[in-house]
């Protein structure tokens, strides 16, 4: 009986065991220096998940370049109201490009209206046309986070029709059996990297203007309303921060004083315009669309399905490791600011 005993604990203690070690990388791992010697600030790399994760990020091969030359696109073609100005043969080609990355499997009809291009009447086109012009804007303004890199379709959709990293709001766990709604706010969520903190970051952070802070301004009870709860939402979006670009939180931050800014890296300046930016673009860009979207596409609460930094970094601290794609497509790193201020309204839109 008591063989039988020790010989079950033995089991559980060693399953317990490779539970815990089966949550940690083997070694061995590599490490970059990223700041000065003492600070810590190191980059820890797993050779072998950095090496799947490249094979993931792999670009596609640029189109051919075409003549710029010609008649324009709103000349030859009807109802083209983002991409005009660019020469039949370059549009013609934009075209192809998205196609391949965004609807591969079904062709042009996955935005137009099969026999006739110039018709609105299919929902994707409308919200294509919106996505255009986001990605000029995230060229031309934005250059602060994305660079010379810049972005196009590929960046977030890699051949799908809708990227596969967004999110909703989220109207939170259930526990028995769904019939009552969890209160608490701390319940472990891949979207914090299964950690025990606030399962939303992205609502208060990534579409409100929420101030990121775990320090406060002022010592207690001086005004300061900064408080525990802030401080875990804090912490959950930066745990998504590191998920969503395989990187640890020396990355950005000094070891030594991670809220002083003096002493961090400059990624941490280029991470604070990428939070502006990604607010600006679900704010300005991507709620829009919910005019034309169909009930299946909305989030469980209604809302629009908004982007996050998992969205264009998929595990790679630069979006397809910096492969220089929009340098091929030219006319997605410039705005035409008829169209931005009239068709989009950016000047209203982004000030909300």
């Amino acid at each position: 009986m008591n063989t039988s005993r020790y010989r079950a604990g033995g089991i559980s203690i060693t399953l317990i065991a490779v539970f815990f070690l089966a949550s940690c990388e083997r070694p061995p791992v590599d490490s970059v220096q990223r700041g000065y010697r003492g600070t810590g600030m190191e980059l820890v790399i797993n050779p072998r998940s950095l090496e799947e994760s490249i094979e993931a990020n792999m670009p596609p091969e640029p189109l051919p370049a075409v003549p710029s030359e010609g008649p324009r696109a709103s000349e030859v073609f009807q109802n083209v109201q983002v991409l005009g100005d660019m020469s039949v043969a370059e549009f013609t080609r934009l075209m192809a490009a998205i196609t391949a990355w965004v609807s591969p499997e079904q062709g042009c009809n996955y935005c137009h209206a099969d026999g006739n291009l110039a018709d609105d009447s299919v929902y994707t086109k409308n919200v294509a046309r919106w996505m255009i012009a986001m990605t000029q804007r995230i060229n031309e303004k934005w250059s602060s986070h994305v660079g010379d890199t810049g972005v196009t379709c590929y960046t977030c959709h890699r051949g799908k029709n809708v990227p596969e990293y967004i999110w909703s709001i989220d109207p939170g766990p259930e526990r028995a059996r769904g019939l009552v709604a969890q209160s608490e706010q701390n319940i472990a969520s891949p979207a914090v990297g299964y950690a025990s903190l606030p399962y939303d970051p992205f609502t208060v952070f990534l579409q409100q203007q929420n101030n990121i802070r775990v320090i406060s301004d002022t010592a207690l009870p001086n005004g300061s309303t900064r408080n525990i709860m802030d401080t875990e939402k804090t912490y959950a979006l930066m745990m998504h921060f590191s998920n969503a670009l395989g990187v640890n939180c020396t990355y950005c931050h000094n070891s030594r004083n991670f809220q002083g800014w003096a002493s961090g890296g400059p990624t941490r300046v280029t991470s604070w315009h990428g939070i502006q930016m990604v607010r600006e673009v679900n704010l300005s860009f991507i709620e829009p669309t919910g005019q034309f979207l169909p009930e299946n596409r909305l989030g469980p609460l209604g809302d629009v399905p908004k982007v996050n930094c998992t969205t264009c970094h998929q595990g790679a601290y630069k979006p397809l490791y910096g492969a220089q794609m929009a340098q091929y497509y030219p006319w997605l790193r410039k705005v035409n600011p008829a169209v931005m201020n009239s068709y989009m309204k950016i000047d209203q839109v982004s000030k909300r």
